[in-house]
């Protein structure tokens, strides 16, 4: 054990912290895993007058020139977040041959192909199992423990904020504005949280994970997404009558006929399917491959500790690589150029809520406006929900092409006995 691998982290906040305390903890079985110990050198702070106390001992500094000239530091390990300037110290730090390990899933949905091809020019290891999911392992076995399956659908539970507050509404009929200063005050949710709840953290994850499963490379602007700001608790009840449970779901479709089909938007799960009970801050990711058939990967998706030992994981990884002069060996999986599915193109069974006028022939004309789009209605049910002389309409759709929906929905806007649309939800179908 002559080699000692030393370590240069970039931030000090909830994961960084974490990330000291995994590596201090663990530090004898990490030693023994590796074949070498791993040496935490230099922190870079933002503000070196702040004290510290977890960082005691540690060497800090407020100049990234300082880790990326140190030739002693082989892993520069990223935990700063946001796009820049983290893809430039990332790039930097792999230009002077050091490896980088990252949770941040903004530089690796964007830029995941610059990252690669640097990693790749410079001799070094560029690894983010982080960046999704938390501490749940879900990019190394899409690497590498799934490599022997067609995948040709992955989706998943990718947003504790989201999850929390829609099973907040499902268990205790909670409103959505309720829920979300609930979730504020728990700090589950930023004081902005439209990251989360309009879905954009799930879609850049959605990225990453659909350009790992199908092999072909997923760009931020490939993903449709839909957020939960919408949905109500008359949705959730609607759900729970029907045999289904609301997630927010972010989804990775591949077929030879469509392409491969990315979004993200509430869903109408099934009961029965294992992420309709996966609640709370939890995550989840369920993978269908063509010989493993169903897998779910489930934990906590968030967290200083459980996202410390995934980065710790890819730390072990990395020096491993060192210790055996073995940089490389999985490097970009996206060798091939799938076609995008257009939105158009995407085929689901749908949830319509309306308020429609309360009188005779209303059904009628809505079953036409349904029918002339060539929409086959599942189911159709009509309820009063204390609103003078109007009632609801919930009708719940066969498969359908997305363009199909939208063109009755178009007609059914124009139709004067319809006062308001109030809801459209996609509903996942029973597995099977």
């Amino acid at each position: 054990m002559e080699k000692v691998i030393r370590v240069g982290l970039l931030g000090s906040g909830t994961v960084g912290s974490g990330v000291v305390q995994v590596l201090e903890m663990n530090r004898e079985q990490i030693t023994e895993r590796v074949g070498a110990p791993i040496q935490l050198k230099t922190v870079l702070v933002r503000d070196l007058a702040k004290k510290r106390p977890q960082l005691a001992g540690y060497q800090l500094t407020d100049n990234y020139e300082d880790i990326l000239n140190d030739e002693e530091i082989d892993i520069v390990v990223e935990l700063m977040g946001g796009l820049h300037p983290a893809r430039e110290y990332m790039l930097q730090a792999m230009e002077h041959g050091k490896s980088v390990v990252t949770a941040n899933k903004d530089v690796v949905a964007q830029f995941g192909k610059d990252m690669f091809a640097a990693a790749e020019k410079h001799g070094v290891d560029f690894m983010f199992e982080a960046s999704v999911g938390g501490g749940i392992p879900i990019i190394t076995p899409l690497k590498q423990c799934l490599t022997a399956n067609k995948v040709t659908e992955i989706m998943g539970i990718v947003n504790g904020t989201t999850n929390y507050m829609l099973t907040k509404m499902t268990d205790e009929g909670c409103d959505y504005d309720a829920v979300l200063k609930e979730a504020q005050e728990k700090g589950y949710a930023e004081a902005n949280p439209s990251a989360d709840v309009d879905g954009l953290d799930a879609a850049r994850k959605a990225a990453i994970l659909s350009s790992l499963a199908f092999n072909t490379r997923v760009e931020l602007k490939d993903v449709s997404v839909e957020g939960i700001t919408k949905i109500t608790p008359d949705d959730i009840d609607y759900a729970k009558s029907l045999g289904y449970v609301v997630k927010l779901l972010a989804v990775g479709k591949d077929s030879p006929e469509h392409g491969v089909d990315v979004r993200v938007h509430p869903v109408f799960l099934p009961k029965e399917h294992p992420l309709a009970a996966v609640n709370g801050v939890f995550n989840a990711i369920f993978v269908r491959g063509n010989a493993i058939g169903e897998a779910m990967f489930y934990g906590q998706g968030a967290g200083s500790l459980p996202t410390a030992s995934a980065v710790v994981s890819d730390i072990i990884d990395v020096s491993r690589d060192i210790v055996n002069k073995a940089f490389g060996r999985i490097g970009c999986t996206c060798y091939e150029q799938k076609p995008m599915c257009p939105i158009e193109e995407t085929e689901s069974s749908y949830y319509v809520r309306l308020l429609v006028d309360d009188k005779p022939g209303v059904l009628g004309q809505i079953a036409t406006a349904f029918g002339d789009a060539e929409v086959s209605l599942k189911s159709v049910i009509q309820t009063k929900r204390n609103v003078v002389d109007h009632a609801e309409i919930v009708a719940v759709t066969h498969i359908v092409r997305h363009a199909s929906i939208q063109k009755a929905l178009d007609a059914l806007k124009q139709l004067s006995v319809v006062d308001e649309i109030r809801n459209v939800i996609r509903v996942e179908k029973e597995r099977g």
